[in-house]
């Protein structure tokens, strides 16, 4: 069996032109190298897997390279190159400072320094994972770094900047490393899987990229993994199923269930999903960046923000026409919430349906037919029927039109009732616009003062709503009692604790939905001073009443 390298291994960039993603630190680097304008300590930075280690080694071996091309690609000729593509180079030194942390290895280190390179003019020292140093460390580092020989180039990397001390960075030039983005890891993997004779479509290309997040490695190493699973010839359904991934086709069903009102299939689909394995907070967050690639889709100007395969894009274009801002914009912010609320919420399952439940009435009135009628029937008989159509149902001869019903405040249907309504679509249009009619100002505050009745097991509470001031106003047919507290520590305490249970229970008094609680702190120039230490209590007595006033007079009693 021949020996087998890993592609992140195998295809590692040896130049500044096969650099991924890195343009513009691979052009300073080469430039520095140009014009001799060489630094004695260079700091990469940036996410795992995006080149900082492979762009120390190709810059270490090209200050020494002794005849670089035009483009600054080393010549892969003389020594000093070939001894670094064999891995026997005395000029490149590395060093895993997560292994070697400590004064000691530091001071070893100063004291190879001090040895001049035998092969070329600079002996380089790359230090991976810097910031895992102690500080100590550090410190000991500190004048090897700040003047080091003139032969000695420092090249620090780190995943974790703000780790670093401010006087190593100080003595450093800084190189910020980009994630790659995923054209260009599409673009460099469809480069290897030609070589390797892998067939493979752009669409699974994009979601090993997507899994990526950014790190060329862990997209070689994806890669690697569907090519061990599926072969050299690579199914998008073989790479989803290998990788856990949530087809895109299910985000694209779930629009077209919420577009017909369709919240059965919904339910249905979310439980496939489900079945499959998924979890449940990742298959929001899913729907949730679906949701936002429509918004994409539909704004003109925004293509570049869809990183996507061009089949995908058009999908997105056909289904982003179907649906208005107005309904992206309130599905995404149902999705959000839920997932906000996911880690709260005590059956979490039934937190996400109902959210899909609400998602599919937003176009309007969903489909009530029963789970297994709309499983079995066709998506022309899910959707919901235009308001528009003429024809009236046969019964209607028989009983009265539903528009001239009206049912009495308060009273209850019953279930033989319901059914004999039909059609079942025209009866909760004409009960729809039935509204409760909004209280007056005086009914509002008495039955404030009965809520505040109803919190008898805390007497604190109970006060402070019966004794407060309470006002009422009405803006845009909304009615607000708006009630007031001594301080903003009793508001906060309201507003977190309170306020929705409050304003719940005053809509049950009411029975209108249109009422809205607020709280507001009393105003200094309005406020009554009330009286706190013994000798302001004893002058507001003496105020009130004259008798007390008039006894202290007469003891010669001192108030004060």
């Amino acid at each position: 069996m021949s020996e087998y390298i890993v592609s992140a291994r195998k295809y590692r960039p040896d130049s500044f032109e096969s650099l991924i993603g890195q343009d513009t630190i691979a052009r300073t680097l080469s430039n520095s190298i140009k014009r001799g304008q060489l630094a004695h300590a260079y700091l990469f930075c940036g996410p795992r897997g995006v080149g900082k280690t492979t762009t120390a080694r190709i810059f270490a071996k090209m200050i020494n390279c002794a005849n670089p091309g035009p483009n600054m690609e080393p010549c892969g000729e003389y020594e000093s190159c070939v001894s670094f593509q064999e891995g026997r180079s005395y000029c490149i030194h590395e060093l895993d400072a997560a292994s070697n942390n400590s004064v000691e290895d530091i001071k070893t280190l100063m004291e190879q320094v001090q040895v001049p390179p035998q092969v070329g003019r600079y002996s380089v020292y790359i230090i991976d994972e810097v910031h895992m140093l102690s500080q100590a460390a550090f410190n000991a580092f500190l004048k090897t770094l700040e003047e080091p020989p003139a032969h000695a180039i420092f090249i620090l990397a780190t995943t974790e900047k703000h780790k670093i001390l401010p006087t190593i960075l100080s003595r450093c030039q800084t190189y910020d490393f980009n994630r790659i983005s995923i054209p260009d890891m599409v673009r460099n993997l469809q480069g290897i899987a030609a070589k390797e004779g892998v067939t493979i479509d752009d669409k699974s290309l994009h979601v090993i990229a997507s899994k990526a997040d950014g790190a060329m490695r862990d997209a070689l190493t994806i890669f690697d993994q569907t090519v061990a699973f599926c072969g050299k010839d690579v199914k998008y359904e073989d790479v989803i199923r290998n990788l856990n991934v949530l087809d895109y086709e299910f985000c694209f069903s779930l629009v077209d269930n919420f577009l017909a009102g369709d919240y059965a299939s919904a339910f249905l689909t979310f439980d496939k999903i489900l079945a499959k394995g998924f979890n449940a907070l990742h298959f929001v967050g899913s729907l949730s960046t679906h949701l936002r690639n429509l918004v994409v889709a539909k704004t003109g100007g925004l293509e570049p923000l869809l990183e996507l395969p061009d089949s995908l894009k058009k999908e997105y274009a056909a289904q982003a026409a179907k649906c208005s801002h107005q309904f992206l914009f309130e599905a995404l912010s149902l999705t959000t919430a839920c997932e906000t609320g996911y880690k709260a919420a005590v059956n979490p399952r039934l937190h996400i349906e109902f959210t899909l439940m609400k998602l599919s009435y937003l176009m309007g009135k969903p489909t009530d037919k029963p789970v297994a009628a709309v499983a079995a029937a066709p998506v022309a008989e899910v959707k919901p029927a235009p308001v528009a159509a003429p024809v009236a149902a046969p019964v209607e001869t028989s009983s009265p039109a539903p528009a001239r019903r009206r049912v009495a405040k308060g009273s209850a249907l019953s279930m033989s009732a319901i059914m004999e309504e039909k059609p079942q679509e025209e009866v909760a249009e004409t009960a729809a616009p039935q509204e409760v009619k909004l209280p007056d100002d005086n009914t509002l505050k008495m039955q404030w003062k009965e809520l505040a009745g109803q919190y008898g097991s805390k007497p604190r509470l109970a006060s402070m709503l019966s004794s407060g001031k309470v006002e009422v106003k009405e803006e845009n047919g909304i009615k607000f009692v708006e009630f007031f507290v001594t301080n903003d520590s009793q508001k906060q305490w309201i507003e977190e604790k309170m306020l929705r249970e409050l304003e719940g229970k005053l809509r049950d008094l009411t029975g209108c939905l249109k009422i809205n609680v607020l709280v507001s702190v009393i105003p200094i120039e309005e406020g009554e001073k009330v009286p706190y230490m013994p000798e302001e209590k004893a002058k507001d007595l003496m105020e009130k009443e004259p008798s007390v006033r008039e006894f202290v007079a007469a003891m010669g009693l001192d108030t004060k």
